[in-house]
């Protein structure tokens, strides 16, 4: 739900907040902004004119619960078993690379990715490695006791609002989740997805009502672009707010002459029309699905597939991905966009391997091919860099029921478009998939990868008003050399 504050207006209930003060945009959830936020955020944002903030974006499918390295991007049939696939292989488009064998059509666009196969590090709990992962190893124990995670970092630096559109730099991608086990992994990549001590203003654009919490809405999505991602985008304002146009400007100048004091922003009326616009208008527009044709909307629409492992649901990934590349294409920087329920270990919250591949597999494999297509299909391929990772992966030995448990040593990354060389295939693991034979690769060098990838180096080194520690930490965040020279 696209939830914009305007609580300012006054008439608040007991918990200081008046209901008919949110504009609120279905239940997919992206959060909460107030417009003080977003008015006070104008001076930050102007940076994205800057020579050191590259035209790319990031979309980053967060697999969440320890994705297997081995199902998904290097089978290693040729090891005996238990080190190779349960899930078998399919031959790639890049020579002689296989991946598992749910990813069918992803394989084919192997020869415009780069698979990673030694992505490694030292934490096997969940929380903690979505801390550590999502903050590019900034935070090395995992507790975000310190550090931040990578948007908010790039939030940080470009600002926490497009300059031209008004949309968040940063935003999480979320499903309210009916699975107890979902919801659980859904509360620890908000977790991970924290500003650390940069502070709220560049904390993820998110749902926050229900991210952790129970959700009772039982209705099942359905396969049109009226599905609960598009049906429940509508804007909703009352109609009093609506016809009180002149209330919201005059209220807009208020908060805009308490935050201008400093005479730190200018051009007001350009940036109100700015806030009014995303209010009234183009954050309602982007989360509309029923503007896209209904053959791009099928190509996405994984929604046949049911997802859960006690309670279930139909599978959203799919226009959540398309949603990603139209909030790409609003302004947005890196959006994190989360798929639940990898920790496959075949226990009483969990499926076996084969069992949750099959499931989950398949969701990914459709909408991922989807989204390189239609990226493609609109020139956007050197533009958005396309991040697949998780928690960590899944021991190299299969247990009693048929599961994968915890395995940090090696887990799952690959990149796709971003204007980097793709076609190759970095790292080794050894012969039973346990451990980097060379090349190990770091969350450090996965970030220095991003961060690269949406910044010029050299002109933020002398860019003015960046704090030193921000610009230390980006640049002590090497990127993997296959990619960034």
């Amino acid at each position: 739900m696209l939830t914009v504050n305007t609580s300012q207006f006054g008439n608040r209930d007991c918990e200081g907040t008046s209901r008919r003060d949110f504009l609120r945009v279905g239940s997919l959830g992206l959060g909460a902004m107030s417009l003080k936020d977003l008015l006070a955020n104008k001076a930050y944002a102007t940076r994205a004119k800057a020579d050191y903030v590259r035209d790319k974006a990031v979309v980053m499918l967060y697999l969440s619960g320890g994705a297997s390295h081995i199902e998904t991007f290097n089978p290693n049939m040729e090891a005996p078993s238990p080190y190779n696939s349960m899930t078998g292989e399919v031959k790639a488009s890049l020579s002689g690379v296989t991946f598992g064998g749910t990813f069918p059509s992803l394989a084919k666009w192997a020869h415009k990715m780069a698979i990673v196969r030694s992505f490694t590090h030292p934490i096997g709990g969940h929380e903690q490695a979505h801390v550590h992962v999502l903050s590019g190893g900034t935070d090395p124990k995992g507790q975000a006791t310190e550090g931040r995670s990578i948007g908010s970092i790039y939030s940080r630096i470009r600002g926490a609002n497009h300059p031209k559109t008004g949309f968040p730099s940063y935003s999480l991608l979320t499903h309210p989740e009916k699975d107890g086990q979902y919801r659980k992994e859904l509360g620890r990549v908000v977790k991970g997805s924290w500003p650390g001590d940069l502070g709220s203003s560049y904390a993820p654009f998110i749902r926050q009502d229900k991210v952790a919490g129970n959700h009772k809405n039982t209705k099942n999505d359905s396969s049109s672009g009226k599905s609960s991602v598009a049906a429940d985008m509508q804007l909703n304002l009352s109609r009093e707010r609506l016809e009180n146009r002149k209330a919201l400007l005059s209220s807009i100048d208020s908060l805009h002459r308490e935050v201008d004091a400093s005479g730190a922003l200018t051009a007001a009326d350009e940036y109100e029309q700015r806030a009014l616009d995303l209010i009234l208008g183009s954050a309602a527009d982007t989360f509309d699905l029923t503007k896209e044709k209904p053959k791009l909307l099928e190509a996405y629409d994984t929604s046949s597939m049911k997802i859960g492992h006690k309670v279930f649901r139909r599978s959203t990934l799919g226009h959540q991905m398309l949603l990603a590349r139209r909030m790409v294409e609003s302004g947005a920087g890196f959006v994190t966009v989360h798929s639940a329920g990898w920790d496959m270990h075949a226990d009483g919250n969990n499926p076996g391997m084969v069992k949750g591949m099959n499931m989950l597999g398949w969701t990914v494999d459709k909408a991922i091919s989807a989204f390189l297509q239609d990226l493609e299909d609109r020139g956007l391929t050197d533009k958005v860099l396309l991040v697949l990772t998780g928690d960590f992966g899944r021991t190299p030995t299969i247990n009693k029921k048929g599961g994968r448990d915890h395995w940090a040593k090696l887990g799952t990354l690959a990149f796709a478009g971003g204007g980097l060389p793709m076609g190759q295939v970095i790292g080794k693991a050894d012969r039973r998939n346990g451990e980097p034979s060379d090349n190990p690769i770091s969350p450090n060098m996965m970030m220095g990868t991003i961060l690269h990838t949406l910044f010029d180096f050299g002109q933020l080194r002398i860019a003015q008003g960046i704090p030193t520690e921000i610009v230390k930490r980006v640049e002590d965040a090497h990127p993997i050399p296959e990619l960034v020279s």
